[in-house]
């Protein structure tokens, strides 16, 4: 087992754990599950990074670690869905950010098994995913978090929400760059074949 892999299987063994702590009541219901999430979203850096750096990446990472980022932040937004944090339309950013996971997992796959073609993350998907991570860790401090984070019209629960639209706006632009550029090499390999 590489140090990697091992990062992205304890990300998954800390979601069941996030979502139980999600119900503790009072001020340790608002910080445990913030920091188990805190801690969950910097293994999926630091185990890419270790990954690249030593030259430890494996098919088995590959595999896991979308997967893992996957489970944490679906349980995340259901959560705070359920828990009535992100209410009415916000309802719909949330959507729209779990609906390109599965997309681009979909197409990935796809591409990976029918075309031996691998979709690279982008810079901008990158910058997604952490504006997306940091997003739903301020919105899991619920009232704790609105009274360390308060001042004028702005407590951690609108910055949260606006970080949310803005996550789900860049999830759009880049799930439909990677749908355009999978459609793309499909059809341009489709034509090689026919030649």
């Amino acid at each position: 087992m590489k140090i990697p892999n091992i990062l992205t299987i304890g990300r998954i063994i800390i979601v069941p754990i996030f979502v139980f702590s999600f119900y503790i009541p009072g001020i340790v219901g608002d910080l445990v599950p913030f920091f188990l999430f805190a801690i969950a979203s910097f293994t999926d850096f630091l185990d890419g990074l270790i990954a690249r750096l030593y030259k430890e990446e494996s098919k088995l990472g590959e595999l896991l670690d979308p997967i893992a980022d996957k489970i944490l932040v679906a349980a995340a937004l259901v959560l705070l869905v359920m828990n009535g944090i992100i209410k009415n339309l916000e309802v719909i950013a949330a959507i729209v950010i779990l609906t390109r996971e599965i997309l681009v997992s979909g197409l990935r796959e796809f591409m990976a098994k029918t075309k031996d073609v691998s979709l690279p993350v982008s810079s901008l998907s990158k910058f997604k995913t952490f504006i997306q991570m940091l997003s739903i860790a301020i919105l899991l401090t619920g009232e704790t978090g609105n009274r360390l984070i308060n001042f004028q019209d702005y407590n951690a629960q609108t910055i949260g929400i606006i970080l949310l639209w803005v996550s789900a706006f860049l999830t759009l632009y880049t799930g439909y760059d990677y749908l355009r550029k999978g459609i793309n090499t499909a059809i341009n390999d489709d034509k090689k074949n026919n030649l």
